[in-house]
């Protein structure tokens, strides 16, 4: 007999590409046997090679939406994407906790996409410094992560967890460190060698997987291997932009 399945809440964008945001969200949730729920943040109009333009939702209609279904469904975890400011982000955070303080967030930061497309506005991080330890993970790539870094957050006294993705390094590509509690975990590809075929909206996948996984009950470097798993089956998957979920 099937148990019930997790409940995941994607706040994130809509991608009429269905390679990122909350269409991809939901696809990777339902392969690993989690129940995913969505919350639009902006819609856009985007191709797997170019984000043509985008239009922000308001904030009230997010927080009202994660109020709804938080008191209607048992949400432990919450995945949020593109955000276009820090006290978007905040305001988010904020809603979540109240609606269950102990629920867990896993925060993609996504500044830009591959095509250089800008989501967030980068002079709000700052904001960020008293709310980043309400996250529970970021899931940053390298340039990312020196922008947050670089701003001021993920220092050595914030208790928030990072995972560092390792597709933009130039030694040891594909390999991923995860910060928890100030210690470092090197995340290796699992084949020892990182071939792939670049995908449009990868980032979305592994964050999504990861928080499905920690909502089953996997602790976080767990959680972060099994989505690194996830991430690379999904990559290897086609050779064009738009990768397939199996």
């Amino acid at each position: 007999m099937q148990t019930e399945r997790p409940f995941v809440i994607s706040i994130a964008g809509f991608d009429p590409s269905g390679g990122a945001g909350l269409l991809s969200d939901i696809k990777t949730l339902e392969q690993i046997n989690v129940m995913g729920l969505g919350i639009c943040t902006a819609l856009t109009l985007q191709t797997a090679s170019q984000c043509l333009s985008l239009e922000w939702r308001s904030i009230d209609e997010i927080v009202k939406e994660i109020n709804v279904l938080m008191s209607h469904y048992t949400v432990s975890v919450v995945k949020i994407g593109i955000v276009k400011d820090a006290e978007f982000l905040i305001e988010i955070i904020n809603a979540v906790k109240a609606c269950n303080a102990d629920a867990k967030i896993v925060w993609d930061p996504v500044l830009k996409s591959t095509s250089e497309f800008t989501f967030f506005n980068l002079e709000t991080l700052p904001l960020l410094k008293n709310w980043i330890d309400k996250i529970s993970l970021i899931t940053p790539n390298y340039n990312e992560y020196n922008v947050l870094k670089g701003n001021g957050l993920l220092s050595k006294e914030n208790t928030c967890s990072v995972l560092i993705k390792g597709g933009h390094r130039e030694d040891l590509l594909g390999t991923d460190v995860l910060v928890e509690d100030g210690i470092e975990t090197l995340l290796a590809p699992s084949n020892g060698d990182f071939v792939y075929h670049p995908k449009h909206g990868s980032g979305c996948v592994l964050s999504s997987a990861i928080a499905g996984e920690l909502a089953k009950g996997e602790c976080l470097e767990t959680a972060c291997r099994k989505g690194k798993l996830y991430i690379e089956k999904f990559l290897k998957s086609s050779p064009s932009l738009l990768g397939t979920h199996s």
